[in-house]
Parts: structure tokens; C-alpha cells; sequence
């Protein structure tokens, strides 16, 4: 597969977020159908001290080499993805993330993560959140040099 020279994003304004969750909502309903938010979110926004702070992948895809059935890819516009289809629900790449972004939740088998879908900047009421592009060999980092692209 042809390595993709850019890879969308998520950029966080802090200072603009007054912690209003729809990011995270807007999200669920992209995984789950749901506007639960929190377990059911791949983009999360907790607040620590005075600020906010988000967690949500990074798009590096250290996951990419953990998947025993290579299910997890990165994709043409460079978001690394899951394959729900493959995916075995075996976990490896949640407990593998080194940043937690690889979520669970007790709705369904397979893992889940941030698509850069962009649902989330477009539910932000302050514009807090932003997809920005980035070149994939900047960002992006390999375990086992086998399926990382």
C-alpha cells in the first residue's frame, strides 16, 4: 500500500473549552447511536485545575504491529483504523496503547478509536476542537517495522 503523506488530527483551544461535553456526546453517537458520551466516547474531556484537558489518539499508530489478526490499519487519508470485521475482540491493542486512546466499553466486542471524523469540532459550541493535518512521517511511530506504514 502506498504510505499516506498526511494524516488528520485533533487540535485542543483549552482556554475556549467550558466543558459542556458535546464533543464527547457527538462522539458516542458516531461509535454507539448514542449520546451517552464518557465510556461510550472515543474523545474524552476531563478537567484538571482550572483548564480542560482532552485524551483521544494521536494517530501515531503504535497499535498498528499489536494486532495478533491484523485488524487495525492505517488508511489512505493516514487515520489508523479497525477493522471491526477482523477484530477478535481480543483487547490487545487497548491494553497495548500507550496512551489510552484505544477505548473498550461493555456495548460491543471490539475495541474502539478516534476516526478523525470531525463530528465532535463540528458539536463544539466554542471551538475548542479543530482537525488539522499533519504529515504521517512526522507523527507517526512503528514497534516492529511488520504492518506499520
Amino acid at each position: 500500500m502506498e504510505r499516506p503523506p498526511t494524516v488528520k488530527i485533533l487540535k485542543f483551544y483549552p482556554e475556549k473549552c467550558n466543558g459542556c461535553l458535546e464533543c464527547e456526546s457527538s462522539c458516542s453517537m458516531i461509535h454507539f447511536k448514542t449520546k451517552n458520551g464518557g465510556e461510550q466516547s472515543a474523545i474524552r474531556i476531563f478537567k484538571k485545575g482550572n483548564s480542560y484537558q482532552i485524551h483521544v489518539c494521536d494517530q501515531r499508530g503504535l497499535c498498528l504491529d499489536m494486532c495478533p489478526v491484523g485488524a487495525l490499519t492505517r488508511k489512505k487519508n493516514g487515520i489508523v483504523w479497525l477493522d471491526k470485521k477482523t477484530c477478535i475482540g481480543c483487547q490487545a491493542c487497548v491494553g497495548f496503547c500507550p496512551i489510552g486512546a484505544m477505548r473498550k466499553s461493555d456495548a460491543r466486542i471490539e475495541p474502539f478509536k478516534c476516526i478523525s471524523c470531525g463530528a465532535c469540532v463540528r458539536a463544539c459550541p466554542e471551538g475548542a476542537l479543530e482537525l488539522v493535518e499533519r504529515k504521517v512521517d512526522d507523527i507517526k511511530e512503528v514497534v516492529y517495522h511488520k504492518q506499520g506504514v
